[in-house]
């Protein structure tokens, strides 16, 4: 890709810089595509706390990560899906994304590792994606019930 290096921002220079030369990931197996680091890797944040956990999902455990700020609650919460077209990413590749998302937004994160194709077809991800969507909501009117404030309806 050529670029000129006089109109791109700093860190959209260090990007391009770090995608040259890598093979278009097109040309990868699903198993070389999956070891190739991530992409804007960074020291991770630090936030209030982080917890690994799952809830039962459609197919068995759907395995979650949840990051908490380090301000007082009460938070909104964001349900995150990794990239990876389906086939790519986990909870750690989204660790330090998810880790910035908390710090700068004060919100919860809850990082969702769902089932990747091409082991599992469609739309085993979705399914997990929806059904995890819906575990954090019935988990934030649970939350809300111990405190002061009254759930939502």
């Amino acid at each position: 890709m050529a670029v000129k290096a006089d109109r791109l921002d700093p860190q959209a220079r260090a990007l391009v810089d770090q995608l040259a030369g890598q093979p278009a990931l097109s040309s990868l197996t699903v198993a070389e595509a999956r070891t190739r680091p991530a992409l804007l890797a960074a020291a991770p944040r630090a936030v209030g706390s982080v917890l690994q956990r799952g809830f039962p999902g459609p197919a068995g455990v759907v395995p979650i990560r949840i990051y908490r700020p380090a301000t007082d609650p009460p938070h909104p919460a964001l349900v995150y899906f990794h990239g990876g077209g389906w086939v790519l990413g986990s909870l750690d590749s989204a660790d330090a994304l998810c880790r910035e998302i908390t710090a700068r937004a004060s919100c919860a994160v809850v990082s969702v590792d769902y089932r990747l194709a091409p082991e599992t077809k469609f739309p085993g991800a979705v399914d997990d994606a929806y059904a995890s969507a819906e575990w954090v909501t019935r988990s934030a009117d649970r939350a809300r019930a111990g405190t002061s404030r009254p759930p939502r309806r």
